[in-house]
């Protein structure tokens, strides 16, 4: 049986529907970066999208091609993933989708190295005659968070938002999105085949204590 990254890792994949605090690992990804509306039709989100997964099953079929991947295990592609912020405002305003900037990603299993990395990425182009030069590797260490499981309409979002804040607030910490650690959803349905009112995402937003906080004389919170 395929490993499922998903079943495997619970605590990240499938948070309750009400917020927890998690501690989050360093992790390798496939990414892509970009600006703009990510509703589009065939925009540059889209196409970053179609890159990423090009990538993807590269590495995922090459135990079928000529190169052997060192520590390679069968495994189900790991969901879409995106990280995203605006200029100048702390946290989403999902009215404002033309000011987006977003990193694009999905997880890599541990056996890849940047080699093997940098080799699907030559393949795809040469057997898909694509551009794939803008696919990065890309480590993210994300640290503590607070996250839960919404359900529904990307636009409504706000509500769980305001839910995980008050519990965070609630439980001793402040919101800590910076240039460096940004709003985090991960992209259990597939939004061409599901409904808005049963879309599952996971909504992540890293934290810091509130104590910690305080001593440096800044609050974040939301």
């Amino acid at each position: 049986m395929s490993f499922d990254f998903k079943k495997e890792y619970k605590e990240f994949y499938m948070p309750p529907k009400k917020p927890t605090i998690v501690t989050v690992p360093s992790m390798n990804y496939i990414a892509v970066r970009g600006k703009g509306n990510p509703n589009i039709e065939d925009g540059e989100y889209k196409q970053a999208i179609g890159l990423l997964y090009g990538i993807a099953y590269t590495i995922k079929m090459s135990k079928k091609g000529s190169r052997q991947i060192e520590g390679y295990f069968d495994y189900v592609v790991p969901p879409l993933e995106g990280f995203w912020w605006q200029n100048g405002i702390v946290g989403v305003d999902y009215t404002k989708k033309d000011q987006f900037n977003w990193i694009s990603l999905t997880r890599l299993p541990d056996f890849v190295t940047e080699a093997d990395f940098d080799w699907a990425v030559s393949e795809a182009a040469q057997k898909k005659k694509t551009d794939f030069s803008r696919v990065e590797f890309l480590t993210y260490d994300e640290g503590l968070c607070v996250q839960c499981m919404h359900i529904g309409s990307y636009d409504n979002e706000p509500a769980t938002v305001e839910l995980m804040h008050k519990y965070m607030n609630e439980s001793g910490y402040v919101l800590d999105i910076t240039d460096k650690r940004f709003h985090h959803e991960i992209y259990l349905s597939d939004a061409r085949k599901v409904s808005p009112e049963k879309l599952k995402t996971v909504i992540r937003h890293p934290i810091k204590s509130a104590e910690c906080s305080v001593k440096t004389g800044e609050n974040n919170a939301g």
